[in-house]
């Protein structure tokens, strides 16, 4: 049953054309794939399907038959609310169904109770796509839904969508993603909207063949007009050749033309050499990672060398970013000695580097300001034109980009330094889908030492050589390639690995250890009352820690939304000093929402122990 059809589509913003007279249907149970260059109108075309916004011309036919749910990147919620009241508020599928569904994403049982506020990013967007569920539609329209999902959440959701039994549009850079779960592909780019069977990997293959075959067909062609041509201009003036000179000349007019497009510009991205390294790029002994006095990761002994390419994996909030954080010096380690080797540079891509880009400088300024004294202007402006600014785009404010041309610029700044090491911490969020491929790519063949945290799986999948893995706190090298690593979290093998090896003293953590939330054994003769006493206690310091993150959180982003309206009427130096100041207040509330999701967990197991002492006390 077709769903929903988009007839002659025409929609613009000014002089730019996002589609122009397009057509496509979509059909029940189809899940199709949409991608494209970032501004080319993805979201623009989810908006006006869903009624936010209009076309210039055209029309949108729906089936009677159809119900349309949208999970947009961002939407305006009552963030005092519970999750669960507003899943109970909204929905029509019962509340336990969704919980269970969430519990396979990721949430836990905790997450439900808690002011929406109170989550990060990662947890509301799972929450978004539960209310989606939730309201039974057969066409979901989903807006990049795997930005903040790990790995684990993210097979879950692979999983749903893969048996989900109505249709979907999916919006993704996630190549791998896209490959398991769509059937279709929608390409918006240059004007176009293109529907092809298949998923990713079916897209290129047709798309390739088709373009050689319009090729041949054009050149056929044009041999065809000049041979036509030649005919007419040899005998068209003799008489006894006028009559076949005047039919050949109506087959020329009567000849469809073929029109091949110019391909768009694709981001390719050059990364200059970096400068030479010794074999040993550094070396990390004993040491422990966190803030204050709580740790977050530790490692016994890691060596990296020159050429390794070491891909960071683990379940949110277990510390990749807090490594990356240590590695780079924006946090001194607790303990342990870091040793670098010869002639080491490093720069560093965090989640939050476009908040360092000054507004009123150009996309070229910027560039300039970060490269290498030994990198040339023109490699700065071959690098610009490689992220896909070319021409006058170069000279455009940082204040008037968008969040992906934002990303490009550090981006550039980061690859233009000819830094030796480099660390990306999830360096494709906000990127489209050519700058993923195109970056990957580079990446894949650059000569210094990388160390990167990404929940692309076909990104880390191509671009790493070596996994280091963060569970219970610990970081190892996996003994396997990324794929294994993907398949034994898929089969559950390492979720019941890392509770076996669980052996960090609780000394060394702030808060309540695992041993502390561990079952009690039913041969084990335990005292309830001072075990629930026990208990008890440790959940009032937790809520005491809860109050005052909140409120710590609530004061930095206070600060936050009043160095973002500096920012914006700033210039110069007081600009210059204001970016730094949110950078430095963004990263802050981070370490306090992490610390927050962690005694939230805490909380939770602790509520869970208190239940089995009771059920105890009554056997």
């Amino acid at each position: 049953m077709n769903l929903l059809q988009l007839q002659k589509a025409h929609k613009a913003y000014g002089r730019k054309i996002l589609f122009e007279e397009e057509t496509f249907a979509i059909n029940d149970g189809e899940h199709v794939g949409v991608i494209g260059p970032n501004g080319a109108g993805k979201t623009t075309l989810f908006r006006t399907l869903v009624g936010e916004e209009h076309l210039d011309s055209g029309e949108i036919i729906k089936s009677n038959a159809l119900r349309l749910g949208y999970l947009a990147q961002e939407d305006d919620w009552n963030l005092n609310e519970s999750g669960e009241e507003f899943l109970q508020e909204n929905c029509s599928l019962p509340l336990w169904q969704l919980k269970d569904l969430g519990l396979g994403l990721g949430l836990k049982s905790h997450h439900f109770s808690e002011p929406l506020k109170n989550l990060s990013g990662g947890y509301r967007m799972r929450f978004q796509l539960l209310f989606l569920i939730g309201r039974e539609p057969n066409l979901m329209l989903l807006d990049e839904p795997t930005n903040f999902l790990d790995l684990e959440s993210l097979m879950a959701l692979e999983k749903f969508l893969q048996s989900y039994e109505g249709a979907f549009m999916l919006i993704s850079h996630d190549r791998e993603f896209l490959r398991r779960v769509t059937d279709h592909t929608l390409e918006v780019e240059a004007g176009q909207i293109t529907k092809y069977p298949g998923n990713i990997d079916d897209y290129f293959e047709q798309k390739a063949q088709l373009r050689q075959i319009l090729e041949r067909q054009a050149a056929n062609q044009d041999l065809k007009k000049k041979s036509i041509e030649d005919f007419v201009r040899k005998f068209g003036a003799k008489a006894t050749k006028a009559r076949q000179a005047q039919s050949r000349m109506k087959q020329l007019e009567k000849m469809e033309t073929i029109e091949l497009r110019e391909l768009p510009v694709r981001a390719r991205i050059q990364i200059p050499a970096p400068s030479p390294v010794g074999k040993e790029v550094f070396h990390l002994t004993n040491a422990s990672m966190g803030y204050g006095s709580k740790e977050i990761v530790s490692v016994k002994d890691l060596r990296l060398e020159r050429g390794d390419h070491l891909g960071i994996v683990g379940f949110n909030g277990v510390g990749k970013s807090t490594l990356l954080k240590s590695l780079s010096e924006k946090i001194p380690f607790l303990s342990g000695t870091l040793k670098w080797g010869y002639q080491v540079s490093v720069a560093a891509f965090a989640q939050h580097s476009t908040d360092s880009l000054v507004a009123n400088h150009t996309v070229l300024r910027s560039l300039q300001e970060k490269a290498h004294i030994e990198v040339t202007q023109q490699e700065i402006l071959n690098m610009a034109g490689s992220l896909l600014f070319s021409g006058d785009a170069v000279q455009k404010p940082i204040s008037v980009l968008s969040g992906g041309e934002k990303s490009r610029v550090a981006l550039g700044q980061i690859l233009l330094s000819k830094a030796n090491v480099l660390l990306l911490d999830e360096p494709t969020n906000h990127l489209d889908f050519e700058t993923v491929e195109a970056l990957t790519s580079a990446l894949q063949n650059y000569q210094g030492s990388l160390i990167v945290v990404s929940h692309d799986r076909g990104f880390i999948g191509r671009v790493a050589n070596k996994i280091l893995e963060i569970h219970n706190r610990k970081l190892e090298l996996y003994p396997g390639t990324y794929d294994d690593y993907c398949w034994s979290l898929e089969k559950g093998a390492l979720a019941n690995r890392a509770v076996e090896s669980f052996d960090l003293p609780a000394s060394e953590v702030s808060g309540p250890s695992r041993s502390d939330f561990s079952e009690v054994a039913p041969d084990r003769k335990v005292n309830v009352k001072e075990e629930r006493k026990r208990l008890e206690a440790q959940l009032i310091q937790i809520n005491k820690k809860m109050k005052s993150f909140e409120s710590q959180i609530s004061q930095k982003q206070q600060q936050r939304t009043t160095l973002t309206d500096q920012l914006l009427t700033a210039s110069g130096d007081k600009a210059m000093q204001a970016a730094k100041d949110l950078a430095s207040v963004s990263e802050e509330v981070d370490h306090l929402e992490e610390s927050l999701l962690e005694e939230l967990e805490a909380e939770s197991q602790i509520t869970n122990e208190l239940e089995s002492l009771k059920l105890q006390a009554r056997g």
